[in-house]
């Protein structure tokens, strides 16, 4: 059950990065907030603030510093994880968090259950206790039959795998995972899902997960953040969000991308359609009744001289959630700005 202190709490984040040529602000102001026992889920496309979130969380960096005579924190925000300051109590939070990165973790040249005691040796963990940790987790993550073989043998979901196990040998209280599925094949990905999903919900842990896949946040987060260029844009859970937002989502597929302009143009004197926007050979729109609006804007589109490729009609998706907030598709990657036609 969550108690009154959240597991984590970021209040006006913010961290800026400079070079000689130019001025990148990663992060511009961010809220969150996870409570104990849940899974929260950070999304957004590469580049929208995610990894630099976790880095801060994890005291692998640090945020924007206060201005000269500001009370602490004033300027670059504050943060919080499992009641500590990631700034002033870094130590007391590392004891008690685990990190997995998008990187790898583990030495290719030992074997999974090498690599694991030697985690748990790290963290203070005696050898008796590694050991049976690592048994227990080898278990858990299905490589247990793998246990003595070399980690360079490993298939890409079965490293991934052992860099989760790696994260949990000293049984932390947060776990992040920065885009713990990244690169690996839809079968893989589903296999991790049912493992972590399984893991959070039976030891209590709070997981803040970052990923850009729509469906992974759908499945495995108790709440959702969606952030873009640095921002908190919404928060709710996956199907608050989709239910935020009325009606279906319609897509229709042009030739090129000026014949989807000409065509979000005429949508908009079509009664019923709303949210009109254009992303790159691609029109979509909202509607309450999408099935009684297509055949309307089809035949419009016809008329017009302007020949449809696809068309489809859907329930709010997160990605439609993402729309609504940004202005642009959520697979538009780092900001490619999108055409608001008509609202």
């Amino acid at each position: 059950m969550p108690t009154t202190t959240p597991a984590i709490d970021v209040a006006a984040l913010t961290k800026t990065y400079r070079s000689r040529h130019r001025t990148v602000r990663a992060l511009d102001g961010l809220d969150l907030r996870a409570d104990a026992g849940t899974v929260l889920g950070l999304l957004g496309p590469n580049g929208a603030g995610k990894s630099t979130t976790v880095r801060i969380l994890a005291t692998l960096a640090l945020p924007d510093p206060p201005a000269h005579g500001d009370r602490p924190g004033a300027r670059g925000g504050t943060a919080r994880v499992a009641g500590f300051d990631v700034v002033r109590e870094a130590a007391s939070v590392r004891r008690r968090i685990g990190y997995v990165s998008q990187r790898p973790v583990t030495r290719a040249m030992d074997t999974s259950r090498e690599n694991l005691e030697l985690a748990g040796r790290l963290h203070g963990l005696g050898h008796r206790e590694a050991r049976a940790r690592a048994a227990e987790l080898l278990d858990v993550f299905g490589l247990a039959g793998s246990a003595d073989r070399l980690v360079r043998t490993y298939s890409g979901g079965m490293a991934r795998k052992l860099d989760v196990a790696v994260g949990l040998m000293h049984s932390p209280a947060v776990l992040f995972l920065d885009e713990p599925t990244t690169g690996l094949d839809p079968e893989a990905r589903a296999e991790l899902w049912a493992e972590l999903s399984s893991l959070a919900q039976a030891s209590g842990m709070t997981v803040l997960l970052t990923t850009h896949y729509l469906d992974e946040a759908d499945r495995l987060a108790d709440q959702v953040v969606i952030i873009d260029h640095g921002r908190a844009v919404t928060s709710g859970t996956p199907d608050q969000l989709k239910d935020q937002l009325h009606g279906d989502g319609l897509t229709v597929d042009l030739a090129s991308a000026e014949a989807a302009t000409a065509a979000a143009r005429i949508a908009a004197d079509v009664a019923g359609l709303r949210e009109i926007t254009v992303d790159g050979s691609r029109l979509r729109a909202r509607a309450t009744a999408g099935a009684s609006v297509i055949p309307t804007l089809l035949g419009v589109l016809d008329a017009a001289g302007l020949p449809v490729l696809a068309a489809g009609i859907a329930r709010p998706s997160l990605d439609d959630v993402y729309l609504h907030h940004t202005g642009h598709a959520f697979d538009a990657g780092n900001g490619q700005a999108r055409q608001e036609v008509a609202a």
